[in-house]
């Protein structure tokens, strides 16, 4: 798995001003009618070409870095999603991802708490995130996995199986 180390201190104006432009987008986002053609154009400004076919994010969406954040074809994202997308997000077909989850790709050194450090998400296909569900940096959540509400992962999810607890356990697999 790649690991960066990021230093906000550092951010060139180019960066600063791409940050600036994400938040404003995303501040109109949510604060346009979903269901709309003009939410639909701030979806598509937010996301660029990182948003699959058929995909939809619906409004209370959070997050910083959502260029790096990539959306297969028929995601669905739920109400208030927080996605802390420094490290890289990646979102394949099909996945659900139910109200209040959080995908978080970037935490902070213990030593110098300026520094992030970077780990990327990976949802897998058609997997399912349930409500209130935690995904820390670096965990990959395997094919057709499903993580209970409430969930906090700190490890990888082998595909086919349930998850839930905090921390994350295995519960059973998915015949």
């Amino acid at each position: 798995m790649q690991e960066t180390i990021v230093d906000p201190r550092l951010t060139n104006a180019e960066e600063h001003a791409e940050g600036v432009r994400q938040a404003q987008v995303l501040f109109k986002l949510n604060h346009t009618m979903p269901y709309t053609d003009e939410y639909n154009v701030l979806v598509k400004e937010l996301f660029g070409d990182n948003l699959g076919e058929g995909g939809w994010v619906m409004p209370g969406l959070t997050g910083v870095c959502f260029d790096r954040v990539k959306i297969g074809r028929g995601v669905m994202i739920m109400n208030n999603c927080l996605m802390m997308a420094r490290g890289g997000i990646t979102i394949d077909d099909g996945a659900m991802i139910a109200a209040n989850a959080q995908l978080i790709s970037n935490n902070h050194d213990l030593h110098d708490r300026q520094l992030l450090i970077c780990k990327p998400v990976h949802i897998g296909r058609n997997a399912w995130i349930g409500a209130g569900a935690t995904i820390l940096p670096g965990v990959t959540i395997g094919e057709n996995a499903v993580v209970a509400a409430g969930a906090v992962v700190t490890k990888d999810v082998t595909p086919n199986t349930i998850v839930g607890g905090n921390p994350a356990k295995f519960i059973k697999n998915i015949e």
